[in-house]
This record gives structure tokens, C-alpha cells and sequence, in this order.
């Protein structure tokens, strides 16, 4: 039977998540028997330490399994404000920060709470998959500003200024990024920086890899180029990625009283607290010993020099060496137009469903990133499936005719 229910015209403009359905396509083509070789997920592939999973353990087992402050435990915010100040002297009040359900519900509630109908926000390509339908979901325009491979993805306040309008609102970054893994850099976030004050912006901060890096020393943060930002600043945070504990849902937000507050109103009609006993679990991760991050770039160092190399010795291919992340971006546009068995490789959505279809490796689609030359692998899997899925690719590439 048909149903005669009409879907709001919200959700009629936005998409599924590509990563996740790619990630699911996988999965069940290997439940089926297939060998694939995912390089779709985005999370880290270790457990989650082991003081953080016995500190969940002990609040269940200490029966703190009811309802907690919407915007988290008090303790949770206040180690999350301890935090920030020992990593990076800033300065944040506990009522200054929002505990939600995973950090893309942080930047959910944000975007509810700042934008509207008629403002635009900035978003620089390529970019986290969410980020426009998120805009989009509060009614307001995504604009997307293209970064170049050529420049490394970093930003030129030319090019940024080119798509400043009257209505600008605010911009996102992300750095390091989901998905090329650049980081900034002083003079690009300066430039964001300028326009900002002089236009009264909102600046989001995305950080969520930010403890992942491959260089050395502190990374250019925006709050650090000029501590005056932070009045119209919010940044946002978690511990998916840093302590493996993506299915937990805990991340936060940090910022302006004043905002903070109206995203506890948003999340207080949505979802209320987030998880008592995934808060716990993030005490103890934030609190607690910060080395974990380490032991992970320890493991994925290696991995992405494997795969850099891999790369570099495939003919047609470019890729911008990452200074983050567990993602490499490459170029495989110089594949487009070429075909396999009569069917044209048009862009990165055919490429993936090639590559998955024919050779079993699971990538998503540049396009998703708004980046179609592109192509996204996740390293964050064993160096025995990187190699396979490195000889798996080159070859499916010379398959191309």
C-alpha cells in the first residue's frame, strides 16, 4: 500500500551519508562471502583503552545509568575545561561547554542555534561530507569555497574573500581535515581570522583529529593566531577519534556563554543528556592518561608511508602528503573517460563503484567531499590489508582502457 504521508521539503534536500553507505555496502558484500578490503571507515582501528572501558563498567556497575545534566555531568564539563587549558591555555567555564551525543550532533545543535534562512556559511572544499546538509537542516546556504591541490589545501584570503557575501554568517574548518588530512596553516587561519572580525562571524573550529598528527610541535590554531576570535569562536571537540570510542557518542563544544546556552535549549527538545555511562567513559579519557594518541600515530605512521609510496609509483595519480588524520586524498582524474568492459569511468562515484564491484576495495567517492577528481582511503586498517588493497588498486587502474 502506498502511503499518502508527504515528507517535509527538509529532508527532500539532503543526502544519506556517503562514508556510512559505502561502509555498509562493504559490509554486506562481505557477510556474503566477498573479500573486501574496506578503506571506507573513518575510525581508528584499536580498542578503546583500557581505563576508559573499565571506568563505563564501573558506572554500570555502580548503577549511574539515569539521567545526567542536558549539557553533561558537571564533572565531564569541568575536565573537559581543565583540558583545553592544559593543552592550550585557553580559558573556558564549564557553562561554557556542551557535552552532546557524538561530535556531529555538536555541530548539529550549532547551526540550529546560530543560522537561519538567509545566511550563508562558508565551507572550504573538500570538506567532512556533513557540513552542508547540516547548514542546510538549520535553512540556511552552504557556500563552498575550493581549496586547491596545487596550494595543498590550504587557504589564500583572495580566494576566501571572493566568496564573502553580505549575508555570510559564519565558516567551518576543519584542520587537520576529513578528508586530506592538511592542516592549515598561521597565514591561512589569519586570513579567516581578518574577515571574521571585520564581519562579525562565526568561526567553527572542527579539531576532532587534532591530537592525530604527523609533524611536530603545536599546529596553528585559530585561537592562537589572535585570542580575540574566541568571542565569536566555538570549537568543537570529542573522543571519537582520539581514544577509539567512535560508537560511544560523546563529543563537545566550547564557546560563548551565550551559545552554549542556546544549543542546551536546542539539545535539551532532542536528545537530552547524551549517555550517563559514555560520560563516565569520557571522564576517565580526558582526565586520565593522554598518550594513546601517540601509540596510534606510532601504528599509522608507517602505514601511510606504505601508501604514500604505493601511490607515487601509479601512474596518473597525485596525492597531497597528509599532516593529519588517517586519510589519503588522490587525485585519479586522469582515469576518467576510460572504460571497463564498455562501461565510462565518469567521475569518483564510478570509480568507487568500479573499484568495489571489480576488485572488492571499498573507497568513497571525492564527490561526497565536494572533490570529484578525488578519491578517499582510510588507513586506519592493518598494513596486511593496505598492501593487498595498494596491488588490488594499481592493478585495477591499468585494467582501464
Amino acid at each position: 500500500m502506498q502511503s499518502k504521508i508527504n515528507l517535509a521539503e527538509r529532508v527532500k534536500q539532503i543526502k544519506p551519508s556517503p562514508t556510512l553507505a559505502v561502509n555498509a555496502k562493504a559490509k554486506a558484500l562481505k557477510a556474503a562471502g566477498a573479500n573486501i578490503l574496506n578503506f571506507s571507515v573513518g575510525e581508528p582501528d584499536f580498542d578503546t583503552p583500557d581505563h576508559v572501558r573499565e571506568a563505563g563498567k564501573a558506572a554500570i556497575d555502580a548503577g549511574f545509568t539515569r539521567y545526567t545534566a542536558v549539557p553533561g555531568t558537571p564533572e565531564l564539563r569541568e575536565a573537559i575545561a581543565a583540558r583545553f587549558a592544559e593543552d592550550h591555555g585557553w580559558n573556558y567555564s564549564p557553562e561554557q561547554i556542551q557535552v552532546s551525543c557524538g561530535g556531529k550532533h555538536g555541530l548539529y545543535n550549532m547551526a540550529q542555534a546560530l543560522f537561519g534562512p538567509g545566511d550563508e556559511v562558508l565551507i572550504l572544499a573538500p570538506y567532512w561530507v556533513s557540513y552542508p546538509d547540516i547548514i542546510q537542516l538549520a535553512g540556511a546556504t552552504p557556500v563552498i569555497v575550493p581549496l586547491s591541490e596545487e596550494k595543498n589545501f590550504d587557504l589564500e584570503y583572495e580566494v576566501l574573500a571572493d566568496y564573502v557575501t553580505e549575508r555570510t554568517r559564519g565558516i567551518i574548518i576543519n584542520s587537520p581535515s576529513n578528508p586530506t588530512g592538511s592542516v592549515f596553516s598561521r597565514e591561512a587561519l589569519a586570513a579567516i581570522g581578518k574577515l571574521a572580525l571585520e564581519n562579525n562571524w562565526a568561526i567553527i573550529t572542527d579539531d576532532i583529529y587534532d591530537t592525530i598528527t604527523y609533524v611536530d610541535g603545536k599546529l596553528p590554531h585559530i585561537l592562537d593566531v589572535d585570542p580575540a576570535l574566541a568571542a565569536q569562536t566555538l570549537v568543537l571537540n570529542g573522543v571519537s577519534k582520539s581514544f577509539a570510542m567512535t560508537g560511544w557518542r560523546i563529543g563537545y563544544t566550547a564557546g560563548p556563554q551565550h551559545v552554549i546556552s542556546a544549543m542546551n535549549k536546542i539539545q535539551s527538545q532532542s536528545t537530552s543528556n547524551p549517555s550517563s555511562v559514555a560520560q563516565m567513559a569520557a571522564l576517565a579519557a580526558v582526565s586520565g592518561p593522554q598518550d594513546f594518541p601517540a601509540v596510534m600515530r606510532q601504528a599509522f605512521e608507517p602505514r601511510l608511508d606504505y601508501i604514500l609510496e604505493a601511490l607515487a609509483g601509479i601512474e596518473g595519480v597525485s596525492c597531497v602528503k597528509p599532516s593529519g588524520a588517517f586519510y589519503v586524498f588522490p587525485n585519479v582524474a586522469a582515469y576518467y573517460g576510460r572504460s571497463f568492459k564498455g562501461k565510462k569511468i565518469q567521475g569518483s562515484l564510478d570509480m568507487a563503484d568500479y573499484l568495489l564491484d571489480e576488485s572488492k576495495i571499498a573507497v568513497v567517492p571525492g564527490i561526497a567531499f565536494g572533490a570529484d577528481p578525488f578519491i578517499r582511503f582510510s588507513f586506519a586498517t592493518s598494513m596486511e590489508v593496505i598492501r593487498d588493497g595498494m596491488n588490488r588498486f594499481k592493478e585495477a587502474l591499468g585494467r582501464l582502457e
